[in-house]
């Protein structure tokens, strides 16, 4: 697949409907997807830490690991992920520990970002693994979720 934002459309698409699903559980809306060489999607996740009462229960690293059990190794480096915010810290973290070989997001993240943002953890050139990296795949779409799931909680006095 091609490293550009017309090509991951329809695995944007499917991380929305994951990050539409943590929302309705009380998490902040953030989906994920991992695809593999040819494209198939190999894993799933959407943020749980409300859910699960687990910090790390993050899209992202759910999503690695059920693409890491789906393929039977922990080295991604033929794997697309594919999330609707640019990751954290943590999730950058992931992205390089797994050797995912591109790393897909839609909506930059303005408090937490560590792919370009505040951090940019996933090219920092002391370390040996470096993504390929697409971003504003979907952004306004995916930006505007979480807009709303944090207007919500404001509103209702609501902490996440």
């Amino acid at each position: 697949m091609a490293g550009t934002q017309d090509a991951y459309t329809h695995a944007m698409r499917i991380a929305l409907t994951e990050a539409r699903t943590a929302s309705q559980h009380g998490d902040v809306p953030i989906g994920a997807v991992v695809l593999d060489a040819s494209g198939d999607v190999v894993g799933v996740g959407h943020n749980r830490r409300e859910a699960d009462a687990d910090p790390l229960a993050h899209a992202e690293v759910l999503a690695l690991k059920a693409a890491a059990a789906s393929l039977e190794t922990w080295r991604l480096d033929d794997c697309t992920l594919v999330v609707t915010l640019e990751p954290c810290t943590m999730c950058a973290g992931a992205v390089v520990q797994a050797r995912v070989g591109r790393l897909v997001f839609g909506a930059w993240n303005d408090d937490m970002g560590a792919v370009g943002t505040l951090w940019d953890v996933v090219r920092d050139r002391r370390l040996h693994h470096r993504p390929e990296v697409v971003s504003g795949v979907l952004a306004d779409e995916c930006s505007l979720l979480v807009q709303q799931f944090f207007a919500e909680h404001r509103d209702s006095g609501a902490s996440p």
